[in-house]
């Protein structure tokens, strides 16, 4: 089998994540095994764990990295489930994790997954063809209310008022069975200036329906509660996201493990008790070359996030002196509040 998938900022994920050659790392999302193949080379003594929603991503990436097989754990499940999955392994920590959220290529490219708007297919769109829930489902099911919901917060469609009500309308005759025949109906449904748009008009409601199969925003929130606390001292956290709704998440999970205290400032002594989990490698994203972009166009919107594992007794000594430093604070604002109100009072008398 040739593999031609290109893996989406190779260069910068494998210098992230700071390779051991005795560490364990984990890659939550195998596809085509091409960020794997890199990481596995540079182990000698080290493990990699493997994970896939994609039956048909684990054969392939079990074909690609046979010549490291004692080296290699493949799983299939969900990368939401990477904490259940180490302690399933008897593995307690790693030293570095990745995951490259989204479709991969080859599932764009197989037309019969369906999750293209350029090409005819069945209604499916899971990433896990076991998996219950379907774009049929989807789309011939949920009420206009759903619709509307899911393709203008997970789509960002301005237009999805109307597209949730061609839809409706549409299925009252007969299901919506077929990729190009649902977005046939979405064209239908927007007006001529959003047909001139650079961009295909289905992109957006593919991406939300597509969303809400996999159920996609809500397991990479509980990828990231879990991954975390998984992470050896000094382990790293590589996650790539594609559209702004997961790097949203990614961001915002990432500055709550990396928040101290959050006792109000004027407190002696922290009571909470909360010291930062991980520091952030690079406050800003790091994002794709030209060079890249013009070999590979499918990577113009990922944005790597990378975060490493604090030392527990390093965060001890910084709430120590946190502490100390907010006891001085304390008491050098409780001193110019004495003085002013001697002054006040001074000049009263």
């Amino acid at each position: 089998m040739e593999f031609t998938h290109k893996p989406v900022l190779l260069a910068e994920c494998i210098e992230a994540l700071h390779i051991r050659p005795e560490g364990i790392y984990v890659d939550g999302t195998l596809g085509r095994a091409g960020h794997s193949l890199e990481i596995v080379k540079r182990l000698t003594t080290g493990r990699l764990i493997g994970i896939d929603r994609d039956e048909t991503a684990i054969a392939a990436a079990q074909e690609r990295l046979a010549n490291y097989g004692d080296r290699v754990t493949l799983v299939h499940s969900n990368f939401d489930r990477v904490s259940e999955i180490l302690a399933e392994l008897d593995i307690p920590g790693v030293d570095g994790m990745l995951f490259d959220l989204g479709v991969s290529s080859p599932q764009l490219d197989d037309a019969s997954r369906g999750f293209s708007y350029m090409h005819d297919a069945p209604l499916d769109m899971r990433m896990d063809a076991t998996a219950p829930l379907t774009a049929y489902d989807v789309v011939n099911t949920w009420s206009y209310e759903e619709l509307r919901r899911i393709l203008f917060e997970y789509g960002e469609e301005r237009y999805a008022p109307a597209i949730a009500k061609k839809i409706v309308q549409a299925r009252e005759t007969a299901p919506v069975a077929t990729t190009l025949e649902l977005a046939e109906l979405i064209r239908s449904a927007m007006p001529a200036a959003a047909l001139r748009e650079k961009q295909h008009p289905a992109k957006r409601s593919f991406q939300a329906i597509r969303i809400a199969v996999n159920d996609e925003l809500a397991s990479v929130d509980r990828m990231i509660q879990g991954a975390v606390p998984r992470l050896n001292r000094g382990g790293r956290l590589a996650v790539i996201t594609f559209h702004s709704l997961e790097d949203r998440i990614v961001k915002n999970g990432f500055a709550q493990f990396a928040k101290g205290c959050t006792c109000p400032p004027d407190f002696p002594v922290c009571v909470c008790g909360k010291t930062p989990d991980i520091k952030l490698v690079n406050k800003k994203p790091i994002l794709p070359t030209q060079q890249e972009i013009d070999e590979n166009p499918r990577a113009r919107s990922a944005k790597l996030r990378v975060a490493e594992k604090l030392d527990p007794h390093a965060r001890q000594a910084d709430e120590d002196s946190g502490e100390e430093a907010a006891r001085l604070r304390y008491e050098a604002k409780r001193a110019a509040r004495l003085a002013r109100h001697g002054r006040e009072g001074r000049e009263r008398a």
